[in-house]
């Protein structure tokens, strides 16, 4: 192998092509910005996903295709520098005509992009999962696909339709279009049920992503269905932000209104209570007097190798008066962000 041939294997674009080859499905979080991404690395995820809507949330602007490439760059740039992990990036319509696409696919190459994702809306957008969307017409977008597969030395094209909004045999018509039309991953949003997914597995011949996003039209499928299903990858594009955002929203609202931080985390895993027990409890029962208490964040650790265990174990270990004291009253453990498809952790919030 020749060393350009050694380096080409390193772009971005084909490491993510690597990873569609192994077995199985690939999970692949949303990280909206540089940090959560080095964290959604450490936690052992291959890959990442630069969501158009949470980009525009970091920046205070509605998610209508109203950022500019240069802005969508920068944050590419930024991601890739801290991860070195394949991220397909939502390209949301493409920033213009052919030329712009064009355009719009050599720039994210230079920033570090893997895949873009292009989808055949009109401007201005909507999210994918809302009602009354409009659509250019199927040769366009076609035009648009081939446009980026010609500009393109390693990015992978993803190439969206909105249109099961209008029926899913125009969906299906327009998937099979863009196949043809050079697209490397089609992505039929806003599909509702399995059998949906299950039929455009059935007739296409690229790999094909789902979009598994909160309070959509698509109920929560898990990972392993999907590849029952015959789909490559699984994008979980808000998920991040809207656990961070969860938590933001009551540490500014303790911290203005008691002018003490919102939340003490605790790490939970088989040595928590064993080592220092009787300092922790006295830790943990201080934080739940301030004021009218403050929240107890639990992170239960289940990956094994670091510790991890079964919830119930803890309540052999933890102090009694802690238990009757309510600290694991709350059931509702959000599973790692309900929306991720492995968890090594889970959250809990009391």
């Amino acid at each position: 192998m020749t060393s350009l041939e050694a380096q080409s294997l390193e772009h971005p674009g084909n490491v993510l092509a690597q990873l569609l080859a192994e077995p199985g499905t690939l999970g692949i979080p949303g990280a909206h910005h540089a940090l959560c991404g080095m964290l959604a690395r450490e936690a052992g995820f291959r890959a990442l996903y630069l969501s158009g809507a949470a980009l525009s949330a970091t920046l205070g602007l509605p998610d209508l295709g109203i950022i500019t490439q240069e802005e969508l760059c920068r944050a590419v740039k930024s991601l890739y520098r801290a991860t070195h992990l394949p991220i397909i990036v939502d390209g949301d319509t493409g920033y213009g005509e052919t030329l712009n696409v064009m355009r719009l696919v050599r720039d994210l190459e230079e920033a570090g992009a893997a895949a873009v994702q292009l989808e055949d809306q009109m401007l201005p957008k909507k999210c994918g999962h809302l009602s009354n969307k409009n659509l250019i017409g199927a040769e366009e977008m076609a035009q648009k696909i081939s446009a980026a597969v010609k500009a393109r030395t390693h990015l992978k094209i993803v190439a969206r339709t909105d249109a099961a909004s209008e029926s899913l045999e125009e969906a299906l018509r327009r998937a099979k279009l863009y196949q043809q039309a050079g697209a490397d991953i089609i992505f039929p949003e806003a599909l509702t049920q399995s059998e949906d997914f299950q039929l455009f597995s059935k007739e296409l011949e690229v790999p094909i992503l789902a979009n598994m996003t909160e309070f959509g039209k698509t109920s929560i499928i898990p990972l392993d269905r999907f590849g029952e299903l015959g789909y490559s990858m699984v994008i979980y594009p808000l998920s991040m932000m809207r656990v961070a955002m969860g938590a933001v929203i009551p540490a500014l609202k303790a911290l203005k209104e008691n002018g003490e931080s919102a939340a003490m985390l605790l790490y939970l895993n088989k040595d928590t209570w064993v080592e220092q027990s009787e300092v922790l409890e006295r830790d943990v029962r201080a934080a739940r007097k301030v004021q009218a208490g403050l929240k107890v964040v639990l992170v239960h650790e289940n990956d094994k190798e670091k510790g991890g265990c079964e919830f119930g174990d803890f309540f052999g270990t933890t102090p009694h008066e802690l238990i009757d004291d309510g600290i694991y009253r709350l059931a509702c453990r959000l599973t790692h962000i309900a929306c991720c498809p492995r968890p090594d952790r889970a959250c809990v919030i009391n």
